[in-house]
């Protein structure tokens, strides 16, 4: 059995005390207990191990451990060891049985926060997860990433780059992006302009921290990413709202709020909007584009699912066209794995010691080894051969899941087969959508609230479902469900 890890207690064990070492083993053992240091079921050091950390002879330990399990602080576990009893003999009105503690004071110090409003996570909980368009993680298959890790850790090691690094990232994966964007996209852009992130909404949280200051003004529009809004309500921001349709962002109320407000950024998901997955027509991109340049403004171009698309082919990012006005948010996680927390941003060479600075003093690095892992299944072509097949998967699912929702709720459902992105936007005109969420939620079902995209209190309500990440099975239990939850 692997023996536990060494355990300092934090009461100091010393001969120069009073009281016997015995006993000053014994009470800082209660205390580590009581304060939940030391949990129920906790295995303990054995007293060889235990006494070689204390600096004691070890007759000081045993004497301690049977005398706490006499007590009922300790209990063995036969050949395994001592452990810490899921049972402690504490007065009534005291901590709780499990040693738990029942309440505790914060110092005035802390600055305690309220909850917000809205949760910016799924729900937690057992049931069926319908995600808001993440892939299918069972997909990928798990030797492939595998070898590239064993690769990255050899690789490495034998170049000595185990070590504290550049907070950019793995110049390997920044490379690696940037040629695949300029191949891929169209953008003009070299290694020095890449900065690795934890994920996009890390990326997205790091440009508000070198673009925004308290009471500067941010344009979002009026359905939009809930995590997004908390970043910018986090750095202090003015968010305004301005409309949107079928065509993408409305690009007059866009030059209207421009010209009542300073307005510092504009966030945008113009590939796939976020959540209703309309592309934002070309003429209104480079209308944008031209209110950028006129009222200097930067704009968050979050291409978060761009390798998705079905129908045609998509448009070249904002970024390709104005990469002075841009500032280009992207993820791997769609293609690979979102657990590896992969995104980047693309921004001009002059910002990069900003993102540095702030990756310092946040995270002061990210995961080499992960990074070099996604850069190898980049450049040895495993990463499009994934890509290509997933497609064809994703492609089929998108059509069942349209069926099934057609044949299912018939007028009672409202929406668009999206031309890309892994997700369809969904609405049920004249049904109670709280009422309608809650007795999902009931039967098994976890996603985003409607309310949760709403960034003005007028917008149009609906679901954003994922249907990538659901097998046949799953997407018809997921539409049956929605649907006796509708009927009431």
């Amino acid at each position: 059995m692997l023996r536990p890890l060494p355990i300092t207690l934090s009461e100091r064990i010393s001969p120069e005390k009073d009281v016997p070492l015995y006993i000053q083993v014994i009470r800082a053992i209660v205390r580590d207990i009581k304060s939940g240091r030391l949990t129920a079921g906790m295995y303990l050091p054995s007293s060889r191990q235990l006494a070689m950390e204390l600096g004691v002879n070890r007759k000081t330990v045993v004497v301690a451990y049977e005398e706490l399990i006499a007590q009922g602080w300790l209990s063995t576990a036969g050949t395994k060891g001592t452990i810490v009893s899921p049972v402690f003999p504490v007065p009534p009105g005291g901590d709780r049985k499990d040693g738990s503690r029942a309440g505790r004071d914060v110092a005035p110090y802390y600055r305690v926060l309220p909850p917000p409003d809205r949760s910016i996570a799924l729900p937690a909980g057992e049931g069926l997860k319908l995600d808001e368009g993440a892939p299918d993680g069972r997909l990928f298959p798990p030797d492939v990433l595998a070898r590239a890790y064993r690769r990255a850790i050899h690789g490495a090691s034998a170049e000595n780059r185990l070590q504290y690094r550049d907070p950019l990232g793995s110049m390997r994966l920044r490379q690696a992006i940037a040629d695949m964007l300029r191949n891929q996209r169209a953008l003009t852009v070299t290694p020095d302009e890449v900065c690795i992130t934890r994920g996009s909404q890390n990326a997205l949280f790091l440009a508000t921290r070198i673009l925004l200051k308290p009471s500067d003004t941010v344009i979002v529009e009026t359905l939009t990413h809930e995590p997004t809004i908390a970043a910018f309500r986090a750095a202090g921001a003015r968010i305004v709202v301005v409309p949107l349709d079928k065509g993408g962002i409305d690009v007059d109320s866009i030059e209207r709020a421009c010209r009542e407000h300073h307005v510092r950024a504009l966030f945008l998901t113009p590939h796939h909007q976020f959540p209703t997955t309309v592309a934002l027509r070309p003429e209104r991109r480079l209308r944008v584009l031209e209110l950028a340049q006129q009222f200097g403004f930067a704009v968050l171009e979050d291409d978060y699912d761009h390798e998705f698309h079905f129908a045609s082919q998509p448009l070249l990012p904002m970024a390709a066209y104005a990469p002075e006005h841009v500032l280009y948010l992207g993820s791997l996680s769609k293609l690979l794995l979102p657990t590896l927390r992969i995104g980047y941003i693309v921004a001009p060479r002059q910002v990069m010691p900003a993102l540095a600075h702030a990756i310092s003093v946040a995270d002061g690095m990210g995961n080499r080894l992960t990074e070099d892992a996604a850069a190898d299944l980049i450049v040895s072509g495993e990463l499009q051969r994934h890509a290509h097949k997933v497609r064809k998967i994703y492609a089929q699912r998108r059509s069942q899941f349209a069926e099934l929702l057609t044949a299912r709720f018939g007028d009672d459902i409202a929406f668009s087969l999206p031309d890309g992105g892994l997700a369809f936007w969904l609405q049920f005109p004249g049904v109670d959508l709280d009422a309608m969420e809650a007795r999902a939620q009931a039967a098994g079902l976890r996603f985003a609230s409607s309310r949760s995209f709403m960034a003005g209190e007028d917008a149009s309500r609906g679901l954003r479902i994922g249907f990538a990440s659901l097998n046949m099975a799953e997407a018809r239990h997921a539409v049956d469900a929605l649907y006796l939850a509708m009927r009431g």
